[in-house]
């Protein structure tokens, strides 16, 4: 009793890991229903009836078989989806990464303590890594918060992939290599990378078995920086990163086959903690206008950038911060939290380091020298080149809206995430004059390695609403009371999603089934109102909330006539990252975010005006 007692009663992160509830499998039937009633904006009287007559044989015939072979799979795993979901969404796709699957963002550090200003990077870089380190010693440590709902524990399995991990490119399918340990598990690489005018260095963080500090971290910058600045740039052997997957496996066998050496950098790079990212710009920021550093995260230059890496935390020379992730091990609420609180201790600190200035007498960093030649050369030059041509065709813009934020519409009774996704509806409909298929991220993870589902925010009553809005013979009232329908169905189907009973990854299954028992496709998957309404990745708007903190994010669209729409909710703004592809010529970020913003304004004069 006496030893029961002794132990620290205090919650570890991944003590609940071994109870969360398997990932369920909804019912056949319902998850049709839904189904149906989600491709509804989208079909006529006809094409709606061709439809139903689809899903009722499907539902009586082949679909019932490939139910109960999901059934029986999961049966014996606790999360019937992980492995699949892995693969198709991530591991499978061969366009390269960096650019369309990766997210990013900027820090909002300029808002408060660090506002852009040359000559002050290595030593805001080394405070701000060593806030990010203390982060990984929370993880390393088992002292990270586990996430919860009221009491209900969610599953924290992505924060293990946050450090040391990497995606191996494969040449049909890629791998993830995750290298992190807890101190109850064994030992954890203690070693960063650290990217700079193509070249890359390597240094270990711990020194006499603690942390070293933001001093000794500046020492160990200014050094790389230096060198950096007064010698030659090296190869950016990191470029290949961004190519399609193929040619960056290819390109890999042949870069490793060279000298053996070539491999153990490479692995080095792998298993290190993350990367540092020294970039030359000097992006403008204001608290208002955040596109120009937002471009450069996702657009910048790929010599400084590991794509592959689960986080490169990416520095600027006017002293502003960013950072850019894979996104195949995690999904971003890992790198807002990280965020979150590194943004908390530097305004906790006012931007300074207040620890001693000792600096002890630890290595140097050391250079990564890879073994070239002509072909590698040619590879990287190839890279870059596909690289910046797909990159200067998109366009980005993040902009704040700052009329009113989650306060004012708190106090309308309105969900802040709804009221911004009924907006983004309602833009969209202005400008294309269609309902515009949409993909919400909801989260999962009430369940076992539970990772996202589609919520799909084009709804009937969205649907209806819309039209309402642009009908000058609707009246006010009724236009009210339709948003209020549009609400209620969005909060109820948010619900249901995060909570098990979403459909998209449940149809997703059913085809992956027949795809293994190499069976025929089933007509459900090629009748045209499926990819019509975004089914199989086919959402021309690709959208998700990035919470309620000053963090931020952007991914690029779906599609090619899509946008990829980011944003996150503060009690007095709504701040907004939208990108499009300029060749695209019916779509344009700056376009649509205006609406939105018009959107926002109408919204609240309807809450306002009309009389009951």
């Amino acid at each position: 009793m006496e030893n029961q007692l002794a132990k620290s009663t205090e919650e570890r992160t991944f003590q609940y890991q071994d109870t969360l509830p398997s990932l369920p499998v909804p019912s056949l039937e319902e998850s049709l229903k839904k189904y149906l009633e989600s491709v509804k904006p989208f079909a006529n009287e006809e094409e709606y009836r061709k439809t139903e007559e689809i899903v009722k044989n499907f539902q009586n015939g082949i679909g019932e078989k490939l139910h109960q072979k999901l059934l029986e799979r999961a049966k014996g795993k606790r999360n019937w989806l992980e492995e699949w979901w892995l693969n198709v969404a991530y591991l499978d796709v061969r366009i390269p990464s960096q650019l369309n699957v990766n997210f990013g963002g900027p820090a909002s550090h300029n808002e408060h303590y660090w506002p852009p200003q040359e000559g002050t990077h290595l030593e805001r870089g080394s405070i701000n890594l060593w806030h990010n380190l203390n982060y990984w010693q929370l993880l390393l440590k088992e002292k990270l918060p586990v996430h919860k709902v009221g009491n209900t524990p969610l599953d924290m399995n992505q924060f293990r992939m946050l450090f040391s991990t990497c995606k191996v490119p494969g040449i049909t399918r890629d791998s993830i290599m995750n290298y992190f340990s807890t101190e109850s598990e064994g030992c954890s690489p203690s070693h960063l990378t650290v990217l700079c005018r193509g070249r890359v260095f390597v240094f270990d963080v711990m020194h006499e078995g603690c942390l070293i500090t933001p001093p000794e971290l500046l020492r160990q910058l200014t050094y790389i920086h230096k060198k950096c600045h007064n010698e030659p740039d090296g190869p950016g052997i990191a470029a290949l990163t961004s190519e399609e997957r193929t040619r960056w496996a290819k390109a890999r066998e042949y870069l490793v086959s060279l000298v053996p050496e070539n491999l153990t950098m490479l692995e080095k790079i792998q298993s290190s903690i993350l990367v540092y990212s020294m970039n030359d710009g000097s992006p403008h920021v204001t608290p208002e206008d955040y596109s120009q550093i937002t471009a450069m995260i996702l657009t910048g230059d790929p010599t400084v950038l590991w794509g592959d890496k689960s986080y490169n935390l990416i520095s600027f020379s006017n002293g502003l911060f960013g950072c850019h992730a894979d996104h195949a091990p995690y999904d971003a609420m890992v790198l807002v939290n990280i965020n979150h609180y590194v943004e908390e201790k530097i305004i906790e600190n006012e931007g300074k380091w207040k620890g001693s200035d000792k600096v002890r007498d630890i290595p140097l960093p050391e250079e990564l020298v890879f073994t070239v030649d002509e072909k590698v050369l040619d590879d990287i030059k190839q890279a870059k080149a596909q690289f910046f041509k797909q990159a200067s065709d998109l366009e980005v813009v993040a902009y704040a809206f700052t009329a009113f934020g989650k306060k004012l519409t708190k106090k309308s009774n309105l969900h802040p995430d709804t009221f911004v996704q009924l907006a983004l509806q309602l833009a969209y409909y202005r400008l294309h004059g269609r309902p515009g298929c949409c993909y919400e991220t909801a989260m999962t993870r009430f369940f076992y390695h539970g990772r996202t589902e589609t919520m799909r925010s084009c709804t009937v009553e969205a649907f209806r609403w819309c039209q309402s809005m642009q009908d000058p013979h609707t009246q006010l009232l009724e236009r009210r009371q339709k948003m209020l329908l549009a609400f209620a169905k969005h909060n109820k189907m948010m619900k249901d999603c995060s909570t098990g009973k979403g459909f998209d990854r449940h149809l997703l299954g059913l085809l992956l089934i027949a795809k293994e028992a190499a069976l025929p496709v089933p007509e459900l998957y090629t009748d045209p109102l499926f990819s019509k309404s975004g089914g199989g990745g086919n959402f021309v708007l690709s959208t998700s909330l990035i919470g309620y903190s000053r963090v931020q994010g952007v991914v690029v669209p779906m599609v090619h006539n899509g946008y990829g729409f980011f944003y996150h909710i503060r009690d007095d703004r709504f701040v907004v990252s939208c990108t499009a592809w300029k060749s695209c010529a019916e779509t344009g970020a700056e376009k649509l975010v205006r609406q939105v913003f018009h959107a926002f304004h109408d919204m609240m004069k309807l809450m306002n005006t009309a009389q009951l």
